[in-house]
């Protein structure tokens, strides 16, 4: 099971179980406790923690919607530096055909980076950084004939840099979360949002029904700020669809090439 559809279970659990405290002590207190005095001062109270509740859920769930638009930004402009000195490295001639090989390797590889199951992401694959490290020593090791072949050289081994520092960009962005203490302040305070709901609820179904269908909704939007998070695997995940036609192009052209 997804870790964030566990997590979102856990927070409904907990949510659900402060507002079923409030319907427990709001049993146990004597009439006077639950007048209209108390329950216009308990009313202001929660009023302040929910506004600050809501702020802060708004603000999560905005920043991860913002983090997981630019990861598959950098997604596809990683597929874009691939074609594009692949095309560079064709330009250049037959001396970078094994830079090339190397180069469709790589792509290989890294669209297997971004598999279903967000438990195999490997952004940080040293093997694959290897394959890099390989090309990169391929296109220095060229000797250019002439300012043309200078000029794509260098534009080739600037791109291939790029490649690398998108690469790591990526590793290091994934690995940028909410911190646990502060998603566990954060329910602890929506718990204590319902347990006043609880409190002065009428004990009927209706109250019951709404209660757990808005403890739902919260509960979601905790889960769906989490799963924007993970950016790769989960319910909602970046598509690779880029790399892979980026792997299509490149074995495309190859087969052009090599046709008679």
């Amino acid at each position: 099971m997804n870790s964030t559809l566990i997590i979102g279970l856990m927070v409904l659990a907990a949510i659900l179980i402060g507002a079923l405290v409030g319907v427990k002590i709001r049993d146990r207190l004597p009439k006077h406790h639950l007048t209209d005095e108390t329950k216009s001062l308990v009313t202001v109270s929660t009023a302040v923690v929910a506004t600050v509740s809501a702020l802060v859920l708004g603000l999560l769930i905005s920043n991860a919607n913002t983090s997981f638009t630019r990861l598959g930004g950098e997604v596809t402009a990683l597929s874009a530096q691939i074609l594009r000195l692949d095309h560079m490295l064709r330009r250049y001639g037959a001396d970078a055909e094994p830079a090339r090989n190397m180069l469709r390797q790589y792509a290989e590889l890294a669209a297997d980076l971004f598999p279903n199951d967000p438990a195999d992401v490997r952004l940080s694959n040293p093997s694959t950084y290897e394959i890099l490290q390989r090309l990169e020593d391929m296109l220095l090791a060229l000797r250019p004939a002439n300012p043309r072949d200078q000029w794509w050289l260098a534009q080739a081994t600037t791109l291939a840099s790029k490649i690398g520092e998108t690469r790591w960009l990526l590793a290091q962005q994934i690995a940028q979360t909410t911190p646990k203490a502060f998603v566990a302040l954060l329910v602890f305070w929506l718990a204590l949002l319902f347990a006043s709901f609880g409190l002065f609820a009428p004990p009927n179904l209706t109250s019951a029904v709404t209660l757990t269908l808005c403890a739902l909704a919260v509960a979601g939007a905790v889960a769906m700020f989490l799963e924007l998070e993970q950016g790769f695997g989960g319910l909602v995940r970046i598509s690779p669809e880029p790399m892979h036609q980026a792997v299509e192009t490149l074995e495309t052209e190859q087969s052009n090439q090599n046709a008679p």
